[in-house]
This record gives structure tokens, C-alpha cells and sequence, in this order.
């Protein structure tokens, strides 16, 4: 039987207004679906009006304008409920779910669903369970004293995975599910006989271990920010906006 990393993956990405969870909102956003190595992905995008100011920052990494946005986006409303959706039918189907920084885009699309559903993504898994992997968190474990950066860039450089059109949501997708297949070809020694649920329990684990080093690295720095240990989905703040 194949291992998980040479069968079906599904990848979730994000285009935002910004890097907090708590404030910033989805503008677009992509699910992409591959059956096995080298077939055609399905890939299904939602582009979103997010009904408030576009920073020219956040326009310069992802291209997208705030009056392209409100001249072809849609309300957010029934796009994070579409998204929520999608993901709920790729757990059902048994597809691990590959997500870079998943605390960072798995969080918002949550705050998303708060904020224009009252609904919350953990809803959408009581009854299912979601299956995250992770590629900066496992790259990060398994390959922990490599130098340098861990961007979806680095480690597609890393991994020779190509990556066209980096920061539009569909293509980074992709290339994190590549990514995946291929962090898992090279540390198969370590991986293949786990699961793609164990690996999501072992994930919560690595990430918080990894938490706890660059806080001790910020502290030694002076450095005041917080880091979060939760994975693959932050805790609720009362104030979210």
C-alpha cells in the first residue's frame, strides 16, 4: 500500500488584509485537491470583497486591489461558509488537509466564520475529524538544525518544488501540497509507518516545542512578542473583532 504522502492530500490557502488573525480578513482564499503524485489538481477559488480598507502593504505581496476586490469579490458571508464547507467534505472523504502555518490561515478563516456566520470552525469537526499537515512545522522537526528561513518560498527552494505565482492562494496551495509529498519522501525512514492522524497529534506537539524555543529566543533577545503554542488552530479571544 502507498504511503500517505504518495496518495490523496487537499491544500488550503489564504490571501489577507494582514498578518493579525484577530483583526484582519480573508480576500481570497483556495482549496486544491490532488488524487495522487503528478494528476491534474482540482482547484476551487473564492475571491472576497472584505468590506474594509485594502492596505497598499498587503496589496503589494498578493496583487489584489481594494476596488478589484469590491468590483469582483463576493460578500464574505457565504464564501466562509462555502470554505468551511469544502474542508468538512475533504475531512469526510479521509483527505489529510495540508495547510503552511496552519495556526495562521486556520485561525482567521475561524475568526472569519465568527465574525459574519456566528459560527466557529470547530462546529464543522464535531462530528468529523480534520487532519492537518503541516509543511513548516514538519520540515522544522524533522530537518531542526538546517539554518535559514522556513517561508513557503525557502522550503520550495529546499524541496525543488516549483512555485509560480507565489502569494496567489490556488498556487501556494499547490506548492505546499508538493512540499508535503516531499518532505515525506525524504524523511520516509521517520514517517512512513505514521499515520496522517498520528502526525497531526505529533504536530500539536512539535509546533508547542517550537513555541517554547523561539520565546526563549525572544526573551534572550530582549524581544518582547509573544509566540502562541497552540496548533493547528489558535484559542478564542473574548475581544476578536
Amino acid at each position: 500500500m502507498a504511503c500517505w504522502y504518495e496518495g490523496p492530500l487537499a491544500a488550503f490557502d489564504t490571501e489577507t488584509t494582514g498578518v493579525d488573525v484577530e483583526t484582519d480578513r480573508i480576500v481570497s482564499a483556495a482549496v486544491v485537491v490532488q488524487d495522487a503524485p503528478g494528476t491534474r489538481p482540482r482547484v476551487t477559488r473564492w475571491l472576497v470583497n472584505p468590506g474594509v480598507p485594502v492596505p497598499e502593504a498587503a496589496t503589494a505581496v498578493h496583487g489584489l486591489t481594494e476596488d478589484h476586490l469590491q468590483r469582483n469579490g463576493r460578500w464574505p458571508a457565504p464564501v466562509m461558509q462555502e470554505i468551511a464547507e469544502e474542508l468538512a467534505v475533504q475531512a469526510t472523504a479521509g483527505r489529510p488537509l495540508v495547510v503552511m502555518n496552519a495556526p495562521f490561515d486556520l485561525t482567521l478563516l475561524d475568526r472569519e466564520l465568527r465574525r459574519h456566520r456566528a459560527s466557529s470552525l470547530s462546529r464543522w469537526f464535531e462530528t468529523r475529524s480534520l487532519t492537518v499537515l503541516d509543511p513548516r512545522v514538519l520540515d522544522k522537526h524533522l530537518d531542526r538544525y538546517r539554518k535559514g528561513r522556513r517561508t513557503l518560498t525557502d522550503l520550495c527552494a529546499h524541496y525543488e518544488v516549483d512555485l509560480e505565482d507565489a502569494h496567489d492562494a490556488a498556487a501556494d496551495a499547490l506548492a505546499s501540497l508538493e512540499v508535503v509529498r516531499a518532505v515525506g519522501r525524504r524523511f520516509a525512514a521517520r514517517l512512513e509507518r505514521l499515520s496522517p492522524a498520528e502526525l497531526h497529534t505529533l504536530q500539536a506537539v512539535w509546533h508547542a516545542a517550537q513555541a517554547r524555543g523561539l520565546q526563549a529566543w525572544f526573551a534572550r533577545s530582549g524581544t518582547e512578542e509573544s509566540v502562541d503554542p497552540a496548533w493547528p488552530l489558535r484559542p478564542d479571544l473574548p475581544a476578536a473583532a
